[in-house]
This record gives structure tokens, sequence and C-alpha cells, in this order.
């Protein structure tokens, strides 16, 4: 089953550089304004590691990769960045609110082997596209590092390994602490315990991980693994995981949302009368607020999957599958009963491919869809002529993640979003144990 490998990780000095300055959010996440915001705030800003910009002069000597392995060796140098004494995990708890409700998620953050798949250890439920893990497998080969540690969930319903590390963190402050651009409370221990460490690789060794962000750098390690075996070179086959009890009281998932553009003569009322076909679809009163919409989502979504949508015009409308099994005649029986009743494969398959001809090759390019995660900038987009309208979702389960990745399925992209996510810059690994 999984291995837990304690790493000496990479830090920077909290002497010589506020950490607030030099963090970010995951890469995946920051787009071409927040790439320049995050270079302006400090010149040690760990975006230049994980996120370096593109210029028109670069070459295959001078690029974002190789300058990333620049700064990394010249602030590893100066002393901006420092090396952990022993080999360590790091226990990691993130304060946050959600809906006016103070909430705290605690995990911990290790190396993991990374497997094949196929060995059943780390189990994935999403599908991932080949441009992105080339980018990060082209990071990785030129730094000899990874920057920012991918997000998994493991079951222990005990909580041994919770209560082990707060026994090993005792009573003393973080060792780094931070607020990022959401309001999150970030704090950091160093674990270094042996008892403590060896009580949690032994607990883990029985344990299957599921990725729950992050399969793209999950599967680009592997690569990465598997080309430095190659080259006779052993212990590259690990990447830094921040690893989540299934059974934390602070564990939330969100829905991302799907917003459609470019479908030449979409005639939303003729649209709507199709789908009540296999929906029940109900308008909503006139002066609903977008609150009022999503909450009501909620709550029709308890019940059975159920869509939001919204067109433009304040009007918003609630769809709810009026025949559960309706799945069952449109996809081919290699899929479980529990993939068929997911919210994203009724709507991919019920909604966007039957009505608007936004098949997989759509989905993955994104020609006709945008995945939003914030419920107004959703409706902002339609507002403002960009799309055409937005299918608000409900949050996966936390259940449905694992059934779905234990059965060996994956669910489409964007299926799922834990929040908060795993910031950038707390710690750093780069293969120096």
């Amino acid at each position: 089953m999984a291995t837990i490998i304690p790493f000496r990780g990479i830090r920077y000095d909290s002497g010589r550089v506020n950490i607030n300055d030099v963090i970010t959010p995951p890469y995946d996440v920051i787009d071409a304004s927040g790439q320049d915001y995050f270079y302006q705030k400090n010149p040690y800003n760990v975006i230049r590691l994980e996120l370096g910009k593109n210029f028109p002069e670069d070459s295959d000597n001078d690029n974002r990769y190789t300058r990333a392995a620049k700064y990394l060796g010249e602030w590893l140098q100066s002393g901006v960045l420092k090396h952990e004494e022993n080999p360590s995990v790091y226990l990691y708890e993130q304060e946050f609110d959600v809906k006016g409700e103070k909430k705290i998620r605690s995990g911990f953050i290790a190396g993991v082997q990374a497997n094949d798949y196929s060995k059943g250890e780390v189990l994935p439920h999403e599908e991932t596209l080949p441009k992105h893990k080339a980018d990060r497998l082209n990071l990785m080969k030129a730094t000899m590092a990874n920057f920012s540690p991918i997000f998994g969930l493991y079951a222990d319903q005990e909580h041994v390994i919770e209560n082990a590390l707060e026994n090993a963190r005792g009573s003393r402050q973080p060792d780094a602490e931070v607020t990022d651009s959401q309001g999150v409370i970030n704090r950091l221990w160093v674990i270094s315990d042996e008892k403590a460490l060896g009580l949690i690789k032994a607990k883990m060794s029985g344990e299957k991980i599921f990725i729950a962000d992050g399969h793209h750098r999950y599967e680009t390690a592997v690569n990465f693994g598997r080309e430095m075996a190659a080259q006779g070179k052993e212990g590259y086959d690990y990447l830094m995981v921040c690893l989540v009890n299934l059974y934390n009281k602070g564990l939330v998932v969100f829905p991302t949302h799907r917003v459609v553009k470019n479908i030449t003569d979409l005639d939303i009322t003729r649209l709507l009368n199709e789908l009540s076909t296999d929906f029940s679809v109900t308008e909503l009163p006139a002066g609903t607020s977008l609150d009022n919409f999503t909450e009501l989502l909620e709550a029709k979504g308890a019940a059975g999957p159920s869509f939001g949508v919204y067109a433009g015009d304040s009007k918003y409308y609630i769809l709810t599958l009026t025949e559960p099994d309706r799945l069952n005649s449109l996809t081919e029986n290699e899929h479980s009963a529990g993939w068929k009743r997911l919210d994203v494969t009724i709507l991919h398959t019920l909604i966007l491919e039957k009505y608007l001809g936004i098949g997989s090759k759509q989905r993955a390019d994104e020609s006709n869809l945008i995945y939003v995660r914030d419920e107004a900038a959703a409706k902002e987009f339609v507002d403002s002529g960009a799309a055409q309208l937005a299918f608000y979702m409900n949050a996966t389960k936390v259940q449905e993640v694992t059934d779905i990745a234990t059965s060996g399925e994956k669910m489409p992209q964007k299926s799922t979003f834990f929040y908060p996510k795993v910031i950038t810059g707390l710690v750093m690994n780069d293969y120096e144990r």
C-alpha cells in the first residue's frame, strides 16, 4: 500500500523574507494577471519557481524552466531557502470560513512513492490532459524538484495519524504561519520525531491514497521517476503530497460550474423545452437572488440529481431529473451504477452532449465550455455577453469520489473542488533527502 517518505523539505528563511509575500495559490488557478501580481510582490516569490513567465526571446538554454532551476540554486546558496536539518513530515493546518462557519482542516505533508495506478496504492478519480503533464515534467527535469504538494485523502476512522501528529506538535507555535489571498490561515509544524514518523509510516503502509487534487502532477512524478530510473538514478520516484483524513471535520468540497459559450443558434426557450423530456424544469420567481437560487439548488440536490440554469435577464431555472435510471439506456455497460448517478455524468451526457453538442473533445479543449468555481463569476460571464448560459452544479460527495476511485473508474474533469487549496511555498522538495 502507500509508502510514506519523510524528506528534508526546503523552506523560506523567515528572517530573510516575509513569508506572506512569497507564497501563491497552486499554479493551475493562477491566470496571467495573477502571475504578474506575484512577480511584482517580491523578487523571491515562489511564482518564479512554480510558474515562471515566458518571454519572446526564450531559447532551449534560457526559458521558464531553466530560470526556475537558476533561481532555486541561487536562493539556496544565499540562504533565502534552507533545507530542513532532519527528514520530516509537516503537520499542515488551514483555518477558514464556509458560509460564516469557522472550520479547520488538518493534514500532513510527506513524500509519497509515485507508482503507477495499476498497483492500487494511489487511486485517481479524474481524467487528465497531456499538455499539462508535459509542462510539469519539463519543470521537474530542469529543477530536479517539485514545489507544491498535491492533495490526497486517506481513511483513518480512529484518527490514529492525526493524534500522533498533535502529540508530536505539543503546544509549540507553528514553524510557519501565513494568511493567503483568500483569507485562509495556513499553519505548518515540522515533525521529525522518530516515534511519530514510524507510527505514521506504519499506519499508512496499510492504506490507499485517493487523489483529490493534482492528478497531472502525480502522473508527471510517475513518469519522472521512470525516466530517472532508466538513467540508473534511484530515489526520484516520489513527490510531496498533502494527506487529509476522509474523516477530518474540516474536509469541504465545492462544485465547479459549467459556463457555455460559442454555441451556434442557441435558443434558450427551445433548449428548456427539450430538457423537459428528462427533467422537471422550474423557473424561479422574479427577484430571486443568486444566493437564494444556489440554496434552493442545494436543497433540491439532496433529493436527487439537480442543476441550476442561468441564461441572463436575472432568470433562474432548476432542473431535476425525473427518471433516476434514465442514463442506463444512454451509456455503455462498462460504467458502474455509481458513475451513472453522478451529477456531472448526468449533466455531460443528458444535457451537454445530447442537446448542445459539447462532447469530450469540446470539454477537454474548452472551446464551448468554461469551468468556473465562483457562483457570481459564472453569472457575470453570461451578463457580460462573454457566454450564453451557465449550468450550476451541486458539490460531488467525498464518498462518491472514493467509490469511483476504488472501482477503477474516473470522473470527468473538474468534477470536484476541494476547498481550500493547498498553498505553494510553505515547503518544497528537491530530492535532497
